[in-house]
């Protein structure tokens, strides 16, 4: 009896005590938290690894933490080795009743920080609830703690489920980048993040798009024309090169200050630090294909609707009812 009710006085002198005052000073540090969006192979690996490996060199401190289930961003910053993920990690260390720790999934390469979320196997599980999962897991491990100028976060573009949405919808991060090309299913991922940054900000959300990173640009335009359709600036265009094409198969760096692509990814770093988020105006499916060629996309090609007869392959005509109208008794 004597110890509860000295827990229960401890407990109330505790509760007396007044909350430190919400700072109002000036932000003397902050983490701009960036999440990179694209479809699947439009080259957010390639950008981000060469990006963050950059701004490591300039002298920010980053992180970079893969969110797509192949688990492929950080390969090409470790020259093609795989991280073990921190989805497989914990399942393993959760089996062998031991706590997952920083080191187990956290690794560096000349400054940059990378790690991977990961995801389930084909067939065994939900990628974006993985994505959930892994955040949890990152906030137990001190995310919110953690001192980085810069975290960059690489998200599918073209899944829509929740886990995937989850920067946006839940602000998780300031603003979003999209990469692209000059195709029309690059484009059409791009035009959907950006409805979805739309939508939250209706919602009470604060992210916003700070811009379009053009891959493997043929100089044909349509992204360009993109990103000036929604109101977003271009950060880089990064051209359909050879050299950097064998490169980036080889798993090689090239966004090296010393190297003959360092100045394009010097300036994608500083444009990337620098561009405010802004709030994209999405373009509706005809608006998208009218980026392009009718000739290139079928867009002059007229829906015909199909009858009774078509669907049947043969003649038809309506058959009279086979209701029974009985007569007045």
């Amino acid at each position: 009896m004597l110890e509860e009710a000295a827990r229960l006085e401890a407990l109330r002198a505790e509760a007396t005590i007044e909350p430190d005052p919400v700072p109002s000073g000036p932000v003397t540090k902050a983490t701009q938290i960036i999440a990179i969006y694209g479809k699947g192979g439009s080259g957010k690996s390639f950008t981000l690894s060469n990006l963050s490996y950059m701004m490591a060199q300039q002298g920010r401190r980053v992180l970079l933490i893969g969110c797509d289930p192949k688990s492929d961003t950080t390969s090409l910053l470790f020259g093609g080795k795989a991280c073990p993920t921190i989805i497989e990690t914990s399942a393993r260390k959760k089996l062998a009743g031991e706590e997952v720790r920083i080191e187990d999934v956290c690794f560096i390469r000349d400054g940059v920080f990378a790690m991977e979320l990961g995801g389930p196997e084909v067939g065994r599980g939900c990628g974006g609830r993985g994505i959930i999962h892994g955040f949890e897991l990152l906030e137990k491990l001190g995310f919110h703690e953690w001192g980085f100028d810069f975290v960059l976060l690489d998200f599918l573009g073209d899944v829509v489920c929740g886990g995937f949405g989850l920067p946006i919808a839940r602000d998780m991060c300031q603003k979003v980048i999209v990469v692209g090309a000059n195709d029309l299913q690059s484009l059409y991922v791009a035009n959907n993040v950006c409805r979805a940054v739309q939508y939250f900000r209706k919602l009470g959300g604060n992210v916003g798009v700070a811009g379009m990173v053009i891959n493997k640009d043929d100089g044909t335009g349509e992204a360009q024309a993109f990103a000036r359709a929604v109101g977003i600036p271009v950060l880089a265009s990064i051209p359909a090169n050879e050299d950097l094409r064998r490169r980036s198969a080889n798993y090689q760096i090239v966004g090296r200050p010393d190297g003959p692509w360092g100045p394009l990814f010097a300036e994608l770093a500083e444009n990337v630090a620098k561009a405010p988020p802004v709030l994209p105006t999405p373009l509706d499916h005809e608006g998208l294909l009218g980026l392009f060629k009718p000739e290139e996309t079928g867009g002059n090609v007229t829906l015909v609707p199909a009858t009774q007869a078509d669907m049947r392959g043969r003649d038809w005509r309506p058959r009279p009812s086979l209701e029974v109208i009985y007569d007045d008794a």
